[in-house]
């Protein structure tokens, strides 16, 4: 069993329910003692902005932010991409403290030769 877990959200807050499923996954992962990145691409890149992981998926889901936070405090990392940083118009941005930029070559070498689990929404 793979130690290393990869979660690939490519959707911000437009889909505040597969953004509430990634971090519950994500979360989930930590606290069973797995190193654990989330690769934000697209418009979840906008979730690494101080502030702007907040709502309510649902009703009765957990806030976003409760999630986001217990990532964090759990070691969860925030791998953001630079491309989609660039075409948002982020740069410049300050992230989260669990953030960095971080494209294709650093997800690789983050992964390196270790089996790991990879979850996509």
């Amino acid at each position: 069993m793979s130690d290393k877990v990869v979660v690939n959200l490519a959707t911000g807050l437009e889909d505040a329910e597969r953004v509430m499923i990634a971090f519950l996954v994500a979360t989930a992962a930590t606290a069973k003692g797995k190193r654990v990145a989330m690769f934000l691409t697209k418009d979840a890149v906008k979730l690494a902005v101080p502030g702007l992981a907040q709502g309510v998926a649902c009703e009765g889901c957990p806030p976003i932010e409760r999630l986001f936070e217990q990532y964090a405090e759990g070691g969860g990392e925030l791998l953001v991409c630079p491309i989609c940083v660039t075409s948002r118009g982020l740069d410049g941005v300050e992230f989260v403290a669990n953030a960095r930029i971080a494209g294709a070559t650093p997800l690789w070498d983050w992964i390196g030769d270790e089996p790991t689990t990879v979850f996509s929404y």
